[in-house]
């Protein structure tokens, strides 16, 4: 009679102590998992509406990138805005080339200007070198043909008073074929019996003309003669590449 009564306080015991971690978890209710449920189905429709919202973005941007080219009147409007563009910078570009021509042209011009009045001034100012005829420079220019044209300018201000007049002529020496030759002013001028260039002043004056050289001629210096009007002949003489501006010798 004993026995039973021990299994039945060890049943009992065995209960009891599962009865507490039963009460301390609760049972779900209906109510809880409808709203559980009701909660992942609003996450996954906002996850889908920006999923289609991120796409419909990216087929506008794609869109639009890939209609734009072919939009003819887009294609139309961009390609003369790149013409105009393209216009404004050739327009832009020559006027400054043509402005910084027109500058450098200035500045020679200034440049020689100042020249031209120190020039003036060291002639005809009361503090300047008085000396007789005399060949103040000389400068030639090739012309189409084998021609050269030479400018001689002449001065003198020993005599205010007097008048220069006489003529200019030109010999040049140089070498052909090896061999030392000199062409005197008939045959730069290509004329036998060609007169010298006259000259008439009274302070200075700029005597200018042209003359030929032959085929296969070297040029090296110059050997201007003023032949003055009851006066004695003044000779200067220069070399080719100071009166051309090139060290180089010109051959014809």
């Amino acid at each position: 009679m004993e026995r039973p009564a021990v299994s039945t306080w060890r049943g009992h015991t065995a209960a009891t102590a599962a009865s507490p971690k039963a009460a301390m978890t609760p049972r779900p209710t209906p109510s809880a998992v409808a709203r559980t449920g009701f909660g992942l189905v609003a996450a996954l429709f906002v996850f889908l509406l920006a999923l289609l919202f991120g796409a419909w973005g990216v087929w506008q941007v794609a869109r639009t990138s890939h209609a734009s080219p072919c939009d003819p009147h887009a294609t139309d409007a961009l390609t003369q805005r790149v013409a105009t563009l393209e216009r404004s910078d050739q327009v832009s570009r020559a006027a400054n080339t043509k402005l910084q021509s027109t500058l450098a042209e200035r500045e020679e011009q200034i440049a020689q200007l100042k020249a031209d009045v120190d020039f003036y001034e060291r002639l005809v100012g009361a503090t300047g070198q008085r000396h007789g005829l005399s060949v103040h420079a000389l400068q030639l220019h090739r012309q189409p043909g084998g021609a050269w044209h030479f400018s001689a300018v002449l001065t003198q201000n020993l005599d205010r008073a007097a008048v220069s007049t006489g003529t200019l002529t030109l010999a040049i020496e140089g070498s052909r074929q090896g061999e030392l030759e000199t062409l005197d002013w008939p045959t730069l001028r290509q004329q036998a019996n060609a007169a010298g260039a006259p000259y008439s002043f009274r302070y200075f004056q700029q005597v200018d003309g042209d003359v030929f050289l032959p085929a296969g001629f070297t040029p090296a210096r110059i050997n201007v003669r003023l032949q003055p009007r009851g006066g004695a002949v003044v000779e200067h003489a220069v070399t080719w590449a100071e009166a051309t501006g090139n060290t180089t010798a010109a051959t014809r």
